[in-house]
C-alpha cells in the first residue's frame, strides 16, 4: 500500500478522504463517499458513490463496494466504550448497496470477512464476527454479534442469525429462517426456528468434495439425524462407524464443540432426511 494520492487512486473530487488513510494502487472512490483517518484499502479495490468507511478497517485488494455502503462504523452494542477495535475484510470480497459490518466491541477485537465473498444489498455482519471464504449472504441476511460463519456457507434473504451461533462449512441457511442453533457442516436448513432437512450435496459437489467422502458424510448425517441417537452416542457411532476423511473430521470437531446445541431435523423430512438435497 502507499499513502493516499491522486498518482496512485482516483478520488473523485466530491468524496472525502483523510490524509492519513492509505489507498493502495488503482484505488477508484466515488462521489460523496467518506473515507477516515485509520483506514487501509488494498490494490485495485472499487468503492462506489456514499460509502462511508470509518474505524480501524482493513479492506484487501480487487474488493468492491457499492453505493451507501457503511463499513467500520461504531458496534451496536450497550458494551462498547469507545475502545480502538478492527474490521479486516480480504480479497476480492463484494459488498452491495447498503451493507452495514460494524467493528468489534473490545479492545483490539476484530469483525472480520474473508476472501471472495458476496454480499448482496442491506446484509448487516454485527461486531465480532468471523466470517471465513466464498460465503453468499443473500439480500436482507442479517448476523449478529460473535457469529462464525465457516467458509462457503450460503445464507438466504432476510435470514437472522442469533449471537454467537457458528454455520458450518458448506451449510446452507434458508431464506427468512430463524436460526438459534449451531448448523451443521454440510447441512441445508430451514423454518423458524430453522430444522436440518438435508445435504447441501450440490454445494458440496461444487466445492470439490469427491463423490466417496460426500457418501460418508451423507452415512454420518443418517446417525446424526435418523438413528434416534442423543447427540454424544451419535458422535461416537460416527467415530466407530464412519470411516475417516478431511471432512468427517472437521464435522466430528465442529459437533464436539457445539455449544448452543445443533440445528434438529425438520420432522416433515425426517423419512428422507439422510438423501441427497440440492442446495
Amino acid at each position: 500500500m502507499t499513502d493516499n494520492n491522486n498518482s496512485v487512486a482516483d478520488i473523485h473530487k466530491f468524496s472525502v478522504v483523510h490524509p492519513n488513510a492509505k489507498l493502495g494502487k488503482n484505488v477508484k472512490i466515488g462521489p460523496f463517499t467518506v473515507i477516515g483517518e485509520h483506514v487501509e484499502i488494498g490494490d485495485g479495490t472499487e468503492i462506489g458513490p456514499n460509502v462511508v468507511i470509518t474505524g480501524w478497517t482493513k479492506i484487501g485488494q480487487d474488493c468492491h463496494i457499492f453505493q451507501g455502503a457503511s463499513v467500520g462504523e461504531e458496534p451496536q452494542d450497550l458494551k462498547f466504550k469507545g475502545e480502538r477495535s478492527f474490521v479486516e475484510i480480504g480479497d476480492r470480497t463484494k459488498i452491495h448497496e447498503f451493507c452495514t459490518i460494524h467493528r468489534a466491541c473490545g479492545e483490539d477485537e476484530v469483525t472480520r470477512i474473508g476472501d471472495d465473498c458476496l454480499l448482496m444489498a442491506y446484509v448487516h455482519v454485527s461486531h465480532n464476527s468471523i466470517l471465513g471464504n466464498n460465503i453468499v449472504m443473500a439480500n436482507a441476511a442479517m448476523v449478529a454479534g460473535h457469529v462464525i460463519v465457516e467458509d462457503r456457507a450460503v445464507i438466504g434473504g432476510m435470514a437472522g442469525v442469533h449471537q454467537f451461533v457458528r454455520i458450518g462449512r458448506n451449510a446452507m441457511v434458508s431464506g427468512m429462517s430463524r436460526n438459534i442453533h449451531d448448523i451443521v457442516p454440510f447441512t441445508i436448513v430451514d423454518g423458524s426456528p430453522a430444522r436440518a432437512c438435508g445435504l447441501n450435496s450440490v454445494g458440496m459437489s461444487r466445492a470439490g468434495i469427491s463423490a466417496e467422502n460426500r457418501s460418508k458424510i451423507k452415512q454420518a448425517y443418517k446417525f446424526l439425524y435418523r438413528s434416534g441417537l442423543r447427540l454424544p452416542e451419535a458422535i461416537e457411532a460416527i467415530e466407530e462407524q464412519v470411516d475417516s476423511c478431511e471432512e468427517i473430521e472437521h464435522l466430528l470437531n465442529f459437533l464436539r464443540n457445539a455449544d448452543r446445541g445443533i440445528c434438529r431435523p425438520n420432522v416433515k423430512h425426517s423419512s428422507k432426511a439422510g438423501d441427497d438435497s440440492e442446495g
